[in-house]
């Protein structure tokens, strides 16, 4: 029989995270120690407190039942809790908060919960993955503006929304930045809630890397601006500052009907997380503080290595104040002597160098001739990566594709 799949998997873009992943594998498999700085997908542990009541949590069979999808009300308190605490701003933990598998689940989910065929969301270039293929997923459409984090870049919205038919029903934001590590200030949010009202469209900020902060840098949420629960919702995860990554907690936080539109798609996809898990992650937020000082000490020491190794290159970089991530700039020399993209640059560098890093155009047009690398190995492995790719680059190197 001839399987013919939906349209919405036809209209998804090349998954190059996935296809890095596999060309890692596949080394690796071969004997290749490749260095992976690919994906931010954290090395370190998480606190122990939370490994502990997540042991002493699995044993009690009760935490073997189904949960609830939206999360268990302990958890939702408590991070409406650590809202309070931390950005100074109240949340209602029944309507105002819901956990979500990871905040990549909770905003696939979300577009279900917000778009159709027909609609429109606004999203940057460059842009993390999900912020696009959740829309098509959704069957929607995206408009891409280019990417920024000051007036100009919202008078590019502004414009968007003034002159686009239909009009855009949605703006996704995301800062601090993935896949560029850009940053905003207090005054940046409360401008995009302006231009929302406006148009009275609605704001997702993608706040996945709000704690991972450096240098007295701390990143503003969207939800402290006046009136933006009116407008919109906010998306975090225990992922990175926690280094739970793969325990899968995540939150959408701020406009009640959003939130209960998510809460709604939910229930009829999933029972929610592993109940142990919520348990330990409830920990998390009441005592993870310092550790995720202590985290953020580790990424901006790898950091401060790898920012002037790579301008040692002749590469263009800027030494980020936030998420785990460096946007760098190739070189035109190394672009065009290996394979003339991002896209073959990066292929060639795990094979020569055994180093993996993201070619920029995984993340829209206006992301070719970067690269993304991860602050995720030790500093010993990344002055390692330095010196492999170093050795690669060198104009003596003849094993060039």
């Amino acid at each position: 029989m001839d399987i013919h799949l939906s349209t919405r998997i036809e209209r998804l873009p090349p998954y190059v995270l996935g296809r890095l992943k596999q060309m890692i594998y596949d080394a690796r498999k071969a004997g290749a120690d490749v260095i992976d700085l690919n994906m931010g997908n954290p090395s370190d542990a998480p606190p122990d407190p939370v490994v502990e009541k997540l042991r002493e949590a699995v044993v009690d069979p009760r935490n073997s039942r189904y949960s609830v999808s939206k999360g268990v009300y302990n958890l939702r308190r408590d991070m409406a809790r650590k809202y309070e605490r931390k950005w100074g701003v109240q949340l209602d933990p029944d309507h105002e908060v819901i956990a979500t598998i990871g905040s990549k689940e909770g905003f696939s989910h979300l577009m279900l919960a917000l778009l159709g065929p027909g609609d429109i969301a606004v999203v940057a270039d460059p842009a993390f993955q999900i912020h696009t293929t959740a829309v098509v997923l959704a069957g929607a459409s995206t408009v891409s503006v280019p990417l920024g984090n000051d007036d100009a870049f919202l008078d590019r919205i502004d414009h968007v929304l003034d002159t686009l038919t239909p009009q855009p029903k949605v703006v996704i934001l995301c800062y601090p930045h993935n896949p560029t590590a850009l940053t905003v200030d207090e005054d940046f949010f409360p401008k995009a809630v302006d231009v929302a009202r406006r148009h009275q469209v609605m704001l997702i900020n993608d706040f996945a890397y709000g704690e991972t902060c450096f240098d007295s840098y701390k990143a503003p949420s969207f939800l402290q601006a006046p009136g933006a629960k009116e407008f919109g919702c906010e998306f975090s995860t225990l992922s990175k500052p926690y280094n739970m990554a793969g325990w899968r907690i995540g939150f959408c936080c701020g406009n009640a009907k959003m939130i209960e539109g998510l809460s709604t798609i939910k229930g009829y996809y999933d029972y929610g997380i592993f109940q142990a898990v919520q348990i330990a992650a409830i920990i998390a937020m009441r005592e993870g503080d310092r550790h995720i000082e202590q985290q953020n000490l580790k990424y901006a020491a790898r950091r401060d290595i790898l920012v002037p190794g790579l301008r040692k290159l002749g590469w263009d970089v800027e030494s980020p104040r936030a998420s785990m991530f460096i946007w760098a700039k190739v070189s035109d020399e190394h672009l065009a002597r290996f394979g003339g993209s991002t896209d073959a640059f990066c292929v060639a560098m795990v094979e020569q160098a055994e180093v993996a890093m993201t070619p920029g155009a995984a993340f829209g047009p206006r992301g070719e001739g970067y690269v993304r690398l991860a602050l995720v190995e030790n500093e010993q492995r990344i002055r390692q990566a330095l010196r492999q790719l170093t050795k690669a680059l060198s104009p003596t190197n003849t094993a060039v594709a």
